[in-house]
Protein backbone atom coordinates (compact mmCIF):
# COMPACT_ATOMS: atom_id res chain seq x y z
CA UNK A 1 0.00 0.00 0.00
CA UNK A 2 1.12 3.42 -0.30
CA UNK A 3 1.52 6.18 1.93
CA UNK A 4 -1.28 7.56 0.80
CA UNK A 5 -4.01 4.91 0.98
CA UNK A 6 -2.11 3.79 4.17
CA UNK A 7 -3.58 7.76 5.40
CA UNK A 8 -6.82 6.93 3.88
CA UNK A 9 -7.32 3.76 5.72
CA UNK A 10 -6.29 5.69 8.86
CA UNK A 11 -9.01 8.35 8.52
CA UNK A 12 -11.99 6.17 7.18
CA UNK A 13 -11.52 3.77 10.36
CA UNK A 14 -12.52 6.38 12.88
CA UNK A 15 -14.33 5.68 16.17
CA UNK A 16 -17.45 7.91 17.11
CA UNK A 17 -16.67 7.24 20.40
CA UNK A 18 -14.52 4.42 22.29
CA UNK A 19 -15.40 3.34 26.31
CA UNK A 20 -13.75 0.44 27.83
CA UNK A 21 -16.83 -1.72 26.86
CA UNK A 22 -15.55 -0.85 23.24
CA UNK A 23 -12.29 -2.08 23.89
CA UNK A 24 -13.71 -5.34 25.61
CA UNK A 25 -15.81 -5.87 22.37
CA UNK A 26 -13.32 -5.32 19.69
CA UNK A 27 -10.75 -7.30 21.62
CA UNK A 28 -12.93 -10.16 21.44
CA UNK A 29 -13.66 -9.33 17.70
CA UNK A 30 -9.78 -9.69 17.21
CA UNK A 31 -9.88 -13.06 19.03
CA UNK A 32 -12.96 -14.06 17.31
CA UNK A 33 -11.16 -13.26 13.53
CA UNK A 34 -7.89 -14.88 14.57
CA UNK A 35 -9.48 -18.35 15.51
CA UNK A 36 -11.55 -18.23 12.18
CA UNK A 37 -8.32 -17.90 10.47
CA UNK A 38 -6.82 -20.61 13.26
CA UNK A 39 -4.47 -18.28 14.35
CA UNK A 40 -2.94 -17.30 17.75
CA UNK A 41 -2.26 -13.33 18.05
CA UNK A 42 -1.13 -11.30 21.40
CA UNK A 43 -3.56 -8.15 21.33
CA UNK A 44 -3.32 -5.24 23.16
CA UNK A 45 -5.68 -1.68 23.23
CA UNK A 46 -5.14 1.06 25.40
CA UNK A 47 -6.88 4.24 25.47
CA UNK A 48 -4.87 7.75 26.85
CA UNK A 49 -1.95 5.59 27.78
CA UNK A 50 -4.12 2.90 30.32
CA UNK A 51 -4.35 -0.62 29.05
CA UNK A 52 -7.87 -1.53 28.84
CA UNK A 53 -7.71 -5.27 27.24
CA UNK A 54 -4.97 -7.33 26.93
CA UNK A 55 -5.00 -11.22 25.72
CA UNK A 56 -2.38 -13.85 24.63
CA UNK A 57 -4.03 -16.13 22.85
CA UNK A 58 -2.61 -19.77 23.47
CA UNK A 59 0.48 -20.27 21.37
CA UNK A 60 1.60 -16.65 22.25
CA UNK A 61 4.42 -15.70 24.62
CA UNK A 62 6.22 -12.63 26.63
CA UNK A 63 7.89 -11.92 23.24
CA UNK A 64 4.62 -11.29 21.94
CA UNK A 65 4.33 -8.63 24.94
CA UNK A 66 7.37 -7.16 24.35
CA UNK A 67 6.62 -6.70 20.47
CA UNK A 68 3.13 -5.41 21.88
CA UNK A 69 4.67 -2.71 23.48
CA UNK A 70 7.51 -1.20 20.97
CA UNK A 71 4.69 -1.09 18.45
CA UNK A 72 2.44 0.60 20.27
CA UNK A 73 5.07 3.06 21.47
CA UNK A 74 5.64 4.15 17.61
CA UNK A 75 1.65 5.08 17.31
CA UNK A 76 1.70 7.30 20.55
CA UNK A 77 4.94 8.66 19.38
CA UNK A 78 3.44 9.83 15.73
CA UNK A 79 -0.32 9.32 16.11
CA UNK A 80 -0.20 7.15 12.95
CA UNK A 81 -0.11 3.60 12.58
CA UNK A 82 2.81 1.12 13.12
CA UNK A 83 2.86 0.27 9.75
CA UNK A 84 2.42 3.66 8.04
CA UNK A 85 5.55 4.65 10.06
CA UNK A 86 7.89 1.75 8.31
CA UNK A 87 6.53 2.57 4.89
CA UNK A 88 7.09 6.41 6.00
CA UNK A 89 10.69 5.95 6.78
CA UNK A 90 11.42 3.21 3.70
CA UNK A 91 9.90 5.74 0.86
CA UNK A 92 12.81 8.27 2.23
CA UNK A 93 15.64 5.14 1.73
CA UNK A 94 16.29 4.07 5.37
CA UNK A 95 14.19 2.48 8.34
CA UNK A 96 12.77 3.62 11.36
CA UNK A 97 15.59 1.80 13.31
CA UNK A 98 18.42 4.17 11.78
CA UNK A 99 17.11 7.05 11.20
CA UNK A 100 14.66 7.91 14.16
CA UNK A 101 16.62 8.54 16.94
CA UNK A 102 14.16 6.24 18.65
CA UNK A 103 15.72 3.09 20.88
CA UNK A 104 14.60 0.00 18.47
CA UNK A 105 14.34 -1.99 21.74
CA UNK A 106 11.73 0.31 23.00
CA UNK A 107 9.90 1.64 19.42
CA UNK A 108 9.34 -0.72 16.53
CA UNK A 109 7.69 0.39 13.05
CA UNK A 110 6.59 -2.74 11.86
CA UNK A 111 2.89 -3.45 11.02
CA UNK A 112 0.65 -4.68 13.94
CA UNK A 113 -0.27 -1.03 15.62
CA UNK A 114 -2.66 1.22 14.69
CA UNK A 115 -4.45 4.01 15.86
CA UNK A 116 -7.94 4.73 17.81
CA UNK A 117 -8.96 8.02 16.25
CA UNK A 118 -12.23 9.30 17.81
CA UNK A 119 -14.21 11.51 14.88
CA UNK A 120 -14.09 15.31 16.06
CA UNK A 121 -11.54 14.59 18.92
CA UNK A 122 -8.51 13.02 17.60
CA UNK A 123 -5.68 10.21 18.16
CA UNK A 124 -6.55 8.52 22.15
CA UNK A 125 -5.23 5.02 22.08
CA UNK A 126 -3.99 2.43 20.13
CA UNK A 127 -4.77 -1.51 18.98
CA UNK A 128 -1.95 -3.56 18.39
CA UNK A 129 -1.55 -7.31 17.47
CA UNK A 130 1.35 -9.37 17.43
CA UNK A 131 2.65 -12.73 16.83
CA UNK A 132 2.52 -12.94 13.22
CA UNK A 133 4.46 -11.34 10.30
CA UNK A 134 4.45 -7.46 10.21
CA UNK A 135 1.88 -7.77 7.01
CA UNK A 136 -0.28 -9.73 8.96
CA UNK A 137 -0.32 -7.91 12.03
CA UNK A 138 -1.07 -4.81 10.04
CA UNK A 139 -3.83 -7.18 8.43
CA UNK A 140 -5.52 -8.74 11.39
CA UNK A 141 -5.72 -5.33 13.07
CA UNK A 142 -7.29 -3.06 10.23
CA UNK A 143 -9.87 -6.25 9.42
CA UNK A 144 -10.54 -6.24 13.69
CA UNK A 145 -11.08 -3.02 13.54
CA UNK A 146 -13.24 -2.85 9.94
CA UNK A 147 -15.58 -5.80 11.53
CA UNK A 148 -16.01 -3.57 14.99
CA UNK A 149 -16.98 -0.61 13.09
CA UNK A 150 -19.42 -2.18 10.83
CA UNK A 151 -21.40 -3.86 13.33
Amino acid sequence: MSLQQLEQLENELQFKHFTNEDALLLGMTLINYAKENGKSVAIHIERNRVPLFTHLMDGTSEENVFWLQRKKRVVEHYNRSSYYIAARFEASGTTHDLSSLLSPAEYQAVGGSFPIRVKDVGVIGSVTVAGLTAQLDHDYVVEGIKRYLNK
